[in-house]
């Protein structure tokens, strides 16, 4: 496997990791979205004080995934700036960096990027052409449930040319389909189980959905995204072959958010599902704006006065 493996954070200016109270949410409103799998034999170890045995970890530079239009606050991002953003929530859950091949547990492959979502409906040639068609006469559906199989019920439309716009409609809602599907897996939007899926078609339609839209309309916005893919990196080494123990896929909407200032924020949401699973997909609201956690402080209450 030809990748660029990074070892040793410290020695390449990356620093050392600040706490995660560095971060705030000041400039980053949207949804951050979690899906994270994990191989039915990892385990990690717990340390006596109920903490996580800490395992080491060498970055691989997966790749960069580019949005249709010049966004600067991504575009010019290189893998090492994502690397050190990230290796600040995985030092939070004891995944440090690895100044040894030897003594390195994990390759974490990093993707990040933005996603690439269909036009707007109503912009796409086949519903233009379906609006024309149906606005001269429309055939009307007779008993059988055919197509053309009474008169049109807005005088003497053309049943031919309706049927024909009518099924490239419905070539274009199954190619919009495809790309949600493509892009809700890219994201782990797939763990909702929603999209692409005989549950997911059954819930249109239904009270259920609300929630199945609610989920589309999120994929069906560009989103910018981190994928990490963490690798047995000792069998990798020792016998050349991938192991996947686990992966964390997370997001956040691009509009009214910019990559450089919403990574950390989304990485910090993910950081306690790197190494479990979510079970499913955990959706989280982020409102602009800087909450600042201060020390506990001892508050004395006095007692209430004698009568």
């Amino acid at each position: 496997m030809k990748t660029r493996i990074l070892l040793a954070l410290g020695t390449l200016g990356l620093g050392v990791p600040l706490p995660l109270g560095a971060f705030n949410h000041d400039g980053v409103d949207g949804v951050t979205a979690v899906s994270s799998k994990v191989s039915a034999d990892y385990v990690r170890a717990r340390l006596p004080n109920g903490s996580f045995r800490p395992e080491t970890y060498a970055f691989g530079k997966g790749g960069y995934w580019s949005g249709e239009i010049k966004d600067h606050t991504i575009d010019g991002l290189t893998f090492l700036d994502v690397a050190h953003v990230i290796a600040v929530p995985l030092a939070s859950q004891n995944f440090l960096p690895a100044k040894d091949p030897a003594k390195t547990n994990l390759l974490i492959m990093v993707y990040w990027g933005t996603t690439q979502v269909p036009e707007p409906y109503s912009d796409s040639m086949a519903y233009d052409q379906f609006q024309r068609v149906d606005a001269t006469g429309a055939p009307q559906v007779g008993k059988g449930g055919g197509i053309g199989s009474g008169n049109s019920h807005r005088g003497g439309g053309n049943e031919a040319a309706w049927s024909a716009a009518a099924i490239m409609l419905m070539m274009v809602n199954r190619q919009r389909d495809l790309i949600d599907f493509n892009n809700a897996k890219m994201i782990g939007y797939d763990a909702a189980g929603m999209i692409g899926t005989s549950e997911g078609n059954y819930y249109r339609g239904t009270a259920l959905g609300i929630d199945r839209q609610d989920v589309v309309d999120e994929i069906e916005e560009n989103r910018y995204f981190v994928v990490l893919m963490a690798y047995d990196f000792e069998l990798l080494r020792r016998e050349k072959k991938h192991k996947l123990v686990w992966e964390t896929r997370f997001s956040i909407n691009e509009r009214r958010n910019a990559f450089d200032k919403a990574l950390p924020v989304m990485a910090q949401n993910a950081a306690v599902y790197f190494g479990r699973p979510t079970n499913g997909l955990m959706r989280k609201r982020i409102y602009d704006g800087q909450v600042d956690i201060q020390p506990p402080s001892l508050i004395e209450f006095l007692p209430s006065p004698k009568n």
